[in-house]
C-alpha cells in the first residue's frame, strides 16, 4: 500500500472511530450486533424474508431469493445500503413499523465494513433455530462424565467440572482453608458468620461427615430462610407499599404476610414447584386457607393505582421472566425480535391475568383493614375480556375479537383451564363465624351505651331546675331515640346474618330463604328510620342551640347552616317512612363475590411446573447456583431465549435441573448438593502448588471454575453482621415491617425492614440493596459512600463498642485478657480466620500507641458536632483503644468480603 493510500486509510478509520478492521473484529464488534437489532427479526433464524439472512457473514454474502445485497466490485452500489438509506419509505429497511432507520454513523459502520470486504470469521457459527435452542429442549439427565482427575469425586457436579478442567489443561485450586470453608457456608447459608464458638466446634471436628453434619444442621435452622427468602424476593420483586401517608400507589397495605411465607415455605422445604403454583394461584388452589393465601402477595406486589394496564404488564413480564426467563413483554409492542414470541401470544398471556383483582380480607381480632389484613389475590371478572393494543398503544385497542387465554406455542405443551367453583367462606368472607361473632359484639356495646345514656338523661331530668328543662327534655329524648336506633341496628344485623347464612350457607329450606331476606329488608329499613328519626332530633336541637348564639354574625350564619342540616335529616327521615321499592333487597353484611374462578392461574402455574416444561427447573437452578458459585451457570438469568449461548456447563445444568425435579424440587436437597461438593469448597486465592498462571491465561474469567469466586457480601449480609458479631442481633422472626429509617437504631435482621420505592433504607442502597422495581441480579459497585457509612455510621460505632465491652469482659472470665488474647479473638470473629503475624504484630502496635494517645487527653483535637452514636465510647484509654481496634476491623476489606 502506498503512502498516500495509508495516510487516508488511517484517517477513515479514525473518523468512524476505529470501525474499519483488516479482519473479522469490526464485524463481531459492529456489524453483526447492528444487523442483529435492525435486521434479525425478518431475517433471521426465526423468519428468512425473500430467502435472506443477515444474522451470519457467509450467508449474508451468499444473499437471497434476489440474488446477492452485496457487490464485492462497487460496494456503494450494494443493494444492502440502498434499501437502508432509501428515502422511499415503502423500500426502505427496517421498515418503519420495525424499529428505527439507521443513523449516520451506523450506516458508515456497514459502509466501511462493506467497503473491506465484508469479512466475517470462517468458524462463525450459524444462529439456530427455535427448535435447536438448548433451553427450550426437554430435559433429559445427562450421564456423568467418568472421573478424570487425582480426586475422589463422589458428588456428580465435581464430575462435570473435573471433566471440563481435564478437556482444557485446567489446574484447579486445592479446597480452601478450612475457616475460610466455614465463613463462606454460614454466610452463605444463614447470612450471619459463624461465632467464636462454632468455629471452634467445626475447626476441632476431624471427623469425615463433619461438613455434611453442619451443612444439614445450618439448612435446619430458621436463618437459612430470612438468609435465602431475600435471594427469592430479589427475583419476585418483594415491595411493601408504596405511599405517602395513607395513600396507597404500589403494592399492597400488609404485603410482609408474603414475605413470611417465602421465609416459611424455604424453612419447611416446600417444593418450588409448589411455591410457584401458591403464588400464582393460591386463591383458586386453596380458596379458603389464609396460610396459602398469603402466597399470592406475588400478584398483588404488582398493584398500580393509577393504570391498570401498568399493573397487568407488570404481572406478565415478571411472571415469564422470574419462572421461565423469557422475555416475553419484549412482544407487548410487536412480534419479539429474536424469540418466537407473536405479538399476540403477549395477549394471550396477558389474558390469563385479566380476570383478577387484589382485595384485603379481615383478619379476626382487627376489624380495620387499613391496620392489618390478609391481602390476596382473586378473579374479580372471571369473563373479563382481553384486546390487543395495536403497537402496544392502550388507546388504540382491536376490539373485533377477543384473545384466548393461552400460553406461547414454542414448547408445544398446552394450558389446559378449568374454572375452580369456590367455596362459600372465600366468595363471602364476612360470614366467617368470626366476623358475625365481633361484629355483633359491637352492636351489642353500642346498645349497653346508649342504655347507660339514658339512665344519665333520666337522673339529669330528675335534678335539673327548670332553668334547663327544655334542653333536658330534648337530651332525654335523644337518648331514647339513641337506644331505639342501636337496638334497630342489632336486630337488623341479626336479621341480615339469618338471611346471608340462609343463602349462601344453605342452613335454611328453599321457602325460609325469601322468608328471612324480606325480614331482613324490614328490619333494616326500621333501623334506618329509628336512624334518621334520631338524626332529626340531634339536628334540631344543634338549630336551637344555634338561635341562643348572642353575636348577631355568627348566630345567623349558625342557624342558616343548622336550618339546611334540618331540612336533609326531614328528607332522610321521610324517605325512610316509605315503603321499600317492590324489587328492593337487603344489604348483605360483606361484599360477596365471584362464584367461579376462572382457573387460568392456576392452569399457568401447572404447565410452568410441569415435568416437560424444559425452563423452570433450570432457571431455579441457575439462581441457586450463582449465590453459591458467585456467578450463574447461563449469564442472563431472566432471558433464555435465542440470544442466550449455550452454557460451558450445560451438561451440569440440566443434571442438576432433572434432580431437583425428581427430589420434588427440594431446594434444600439442591443447596446440599452444591455446597458438599468439591467445586464449592476450592480457594479463591493463589496457591503455589497449582498452575494458576496457566490457568489465568487459558480461562482468565474463571468460566471452567477451576478457583473459587471472590464477591463483596450483600448489604443486608454486612449490615445483619454487624450486630451479630456484637452480640446484639434480634432473631426475631417474622412479623410487620419496620419502617425503613430505624436501620441503625433497631436491631432486626435487615429482611424485616421496610422496602419499597424511595422508603430503603441508606446503608442498604449504598451497598447495592435490590431495587424494589427489579432485581434479577445484583450488581455490586464500588462508591467512597460505602467505606464512609461503615467508617462514620453510628451504628458501626455503637456494635464496635459493644463487641469490644462484650470480648473484653469475656476474655478475661476465661483469664485470657491480654491485648493479643483479644487481637487474636476479634480477627477470629470478626474475619472468620487467624491474624497473619504481621497482621497480629501491627495490632499490638496499634493498642499500645493509641493507648498512650488517648491518655494524653490534652493532645487529643475535639470532633465539633453532635454524636448520634447510643453508646458512649469509654473512659479508659486502653479499652477504647480496643473498641477503635473492632471499628477498623469492621471496615477491613475481609469484613465484607466472601473468600
Amino acid at each position: 500500500m502506498s503512502c498516500r493510500r495509508l495516510i487516508i486509510a488511517n484517517f477513515l478509520m479514525m473518523s468512524l472511530g476505529g470501525a474499519v478492521d483488516a479482519d473479522s473484529t469490526q464485524y463481531e464488534r459492529d456489524i453483526r450486533p447492528l444487523l442483529t437489532e435492525k435486521c434479525g427479526s425478518c431475517h433471521g433464524a426465526l423468519r428468512q424474508e425473500a430467502g435472506l439472512r443477515l444474522d451470519h457473514g457467509q450467508l449474508l454474502r451468499r444473499g437471497g431469493d434476489e440474488g446477492v445485497v452485496i457487490d464485492q466490485q462497487s460496494p456503494s452500489d450494494s443493494r444492502l445500503l440502498q434499501r437502508v438509506t432509501t428515502k422511499d419509505l415503502e423500500l426502505r429497511m427496517p421498515p418503519s413499523d420495525e424499529g428505527a432507520p439507521l443513523s449516520e454513523q451506523q450506516v458508515n459502520l456497514l459502509s466501511a465494513w462493506i467497503a473491506a470486504g465484508a469479512p466475517s470469521p470462517e468458524d462463525e457459527v450459524i444462529p439456530i433455530g427455535p427448535d435447536q435452542h438448548w433451553a427450550w429442549q426437554t430435559l433429559q439427565r445427562p450421564a456423568l462424565p467418568s472421573r478424570q482427575d487425582r480426586f475422589d469425586l463422589p458428588n456428580p457436579i465435581d464430575s462435570f467440572v473435573a471433566a471440563k478442567h481435564a478437556e482444557h489443561d485446567l489446574d484447579a485450586y486445592p479446597l480452601a482453608d478450612k475457616a475460610t470453608r466455614l465463613r463462606r457456608l454460614y454466610l452463605g447459608l444463614t447470612g450471619l458468620p459463624p461465632t467464636l464458638a462454632q468455629q471452634r466446634r467445626y475447626l476441632g471436628n476431624s471427623a469425615p461427615a463433619a461438613w455434611s453434619n453442619l451443612v444439614d444442621e445450618l439448612l435446619q435452622h430458621p436463618t437459612y430462610g430470612e438468609r435465602w427468602a431475600r435471594h427469592w424476593m430479589d427475583v419476585w420483586r418483594y415491595s411493601d407499599w408504596d405511599g405517602y401517608k395513607d395513600q396507597l400507589r404500589g403494592s399492597q397495605r400488609h404485603i410482609w404476610r408474603w414475605r413470611d411465607w417465602i421465609i416459611e415455605s424455604l424453612n419447611r422445604d416446600k417444593g418450588y414447584d409448589q411455591m410457584i403454583v401458591e403464588m400464582l394461584a393460591g386463591d383458586e388452589l386453596a380458596p379458603d386457607n389464609d396460610e396459602v393465601l398469603r402466597a399470592t402477595g406475588f400478584l398483588a406486589r404488582n398493584y398500580h393505582k393509577s393504570n391498570r394496564n401498568i399493573w397487568l404488564d407488570a404481572t406478565v413480564e415478571h411472571t415469564a421472566k422470574a419462572f421461565l426467563a423469557m422475555t416475553i413483554n419484549c412482544a407487548r409492542c410487536h412480534d419479539h425480535k429474536y424469540d418466537p414470541l407473536q405479538q399476540r401470544e403477549y395477549y394471550a398471556f396477558r389474558a390469563i391475568f385479566e380476570p383478577h383483582e387484589v382485595r384485603v380480607d379481615r383478619l379476626e381480632g382487627q376489624p380495620d383493614i387499613q391496620l392489618d389484613g390478609l391481602v390476596r389475590a382473586f378473579d374479580a371478572k372471571p369473563e373479563a375480556p382481553t384486546y390487543l393494543y395495536v403497537a402496544g398503544n392502550e388507546k388504540h385497542v382491536d376490539k373485533t375479537h377477543s384473545i384466548i387465554a393461552a400460553v406461547p406455542q414454542v414448547f408445544g405443551l398446552p394450558l389446559e383451564v378449568e374454572p375452580v367453583e369456590l367455596p362459600v367462606f372465600a366468595r363471602h368472607p364476612s360470614l366467617r363465624p368470626f366476623v358475625e361473632r365481633e361484629e355483633l359484639a359491637v352492636a351489642q356495646q353500642a346498645v349497653a351505651e346508649t342504655r347507660q345514656q339514658l339512665l344519665s338523661a333520666e337522673g339529669a331530668v330528675a335534678d335539673d331546675g327548670k332553668a334547663k328543662e327544655l334542653v333536658d327534655a330534648f337530651d332525654l329524648e335523644i337518648a331514647r331515640l339513641a337506644v331505639a336506633a342501636a337496638e334497630a341496628e342489632l336486630d337488623a344485623l341479626k336479621a341480615r346474618w339469618e338471611a346471608d347464612k340462609s343463602q349462601y350457607l344453605a342452613l335454611a329450606k328453599t321457602g325460609d330463604v325469601a322468608g328471612k331476606q324480606w325480614a331482613a329488608l324490614a328490619a333494616e329499613q326500621q333501623a334506618n328510620l329509628a336512624t334518621t328519626r334520631l338524626g332529626l332530633k340531634q339536628k334540631n336541637k344543634a338549630l336551637m342551640a344555634a338561635e341562643q348564639i348572642k353575636d348577631p354574625t355568627k348566630k345567623q350564619d349558625s342557624v342558616d347552616k343548622a336550618k339546611k342540616e334540618v331540612e336533609l335529616a326531614q328528607k332522610q327521615h321521610d324517605q325512610a317512612l316509605k315503603d321499600p321499592e317492590k324489587n328492593a333487597e337487603y344489604t348483605s353484611v360483606g361484599e360477596v363475590y365471584p362464584r367461579l374462578s376462572s382457573g387460568r392461574r392456576l392452569a399457568l402455574a401447572r404447565w410452568i411446573t410441569r415435568p416437560d416444561n424444559p425452563l423452570a427447573a433450570r432457571v431455579a437452578v441457575n439462581y441457586v447456583w450463582m449465590h453459591h458459585l458467585g456467578k450463574p451457570l447461563v449469564a442472563n438469568v431472566f432471558d433464555f431465549g435465542l440470544r442466550s449461548p449455550e452454557p460451558v456447563y450445560r451438561d451440569l445444568l440440566d443434571w442438576l435441573a432433572v434432580e431437583l425435579i425428581e427430589s420434588d424440587w427440594s431446594l434444600k436437597h439442591l443447596h446440599r448438593l452444591i455446597v458438599t461438593s468439591r467445586t464449592y469448597q476450592l480457594a479463591s486465592t493463589q496457591n503455589a502448588s497449582t498452575d494458576w498462571q496457566t490457568n489465568e491465561r487459558v480461562d482468565p474469567d474463571n468460566r471452567f471454575l477451576w478457583r473459587g469466586n471472590v464477591r463483596r457480601l450483600e448489604a443486608e449480609v454486612i449490615r445483619d453482621s454487624l450486630f451479630f458479631v456484637a452480640g446484639n442481633l434480634d432473631r426475631q422472626h417474622g412479623g410487620p415491617e419496620i419502617d425503613f429509617s430505624k436501620g441503625e437504631t433497631v436491631r432486626r435482621r435487615s429482611i424485616y425492614f421496610r422496602h419499597a420505592y424511595e422508603k430503603q433504607m441508606t446503608m442498604l442502597v449504598l451497598f447495592d440493596a435490590a431495587a424494589p422495581t427489579e432485581c434479577y441480579q445484583r450488581s455490586p459497585s464500588i462508591i467512597p459512600q460505602q467505606a464512609l457509612a461503615l467508617s462514620n455510621s453510628p451504628l458501626s460505632f455503637d456494635q464496635a463498642r459493644s463487641l469490644a465491652s462484650h470480648l473484653t469482659r469475656a476474655l478475661t472470665v476465661a483469664g485470657t485478657g491480654d491485648d493479643r488474647s483479644f487481637v487474636e479473638a476479634a480477627f477470629q470473629l470478626l474475619l472468620g480466620r487467624e491474624g497473619r503475624k504481621d497482621e497480629l504484630q501491627v495490632c499490638d502496635e496499634f493498642l499500645r500507641q493509641q493507648t498512650q494517645l488517648l491518655r494524653e487527653e490534652q493532645s487529643l483535637t475535639l470532633l465539633v458536632g453532635e454524636s448520634r452514636s447510643q453508646t458512649s465510647a469509654s473512659a479508659s484509654a486502653a479499652q477504647r483503644a480496643r473498641e477503635n481496634l473492632i471499628h477498623t476491623l469492621m471496615n477491613h476489606n475481609d469484613f465484607v468480603t466472601l473468600r
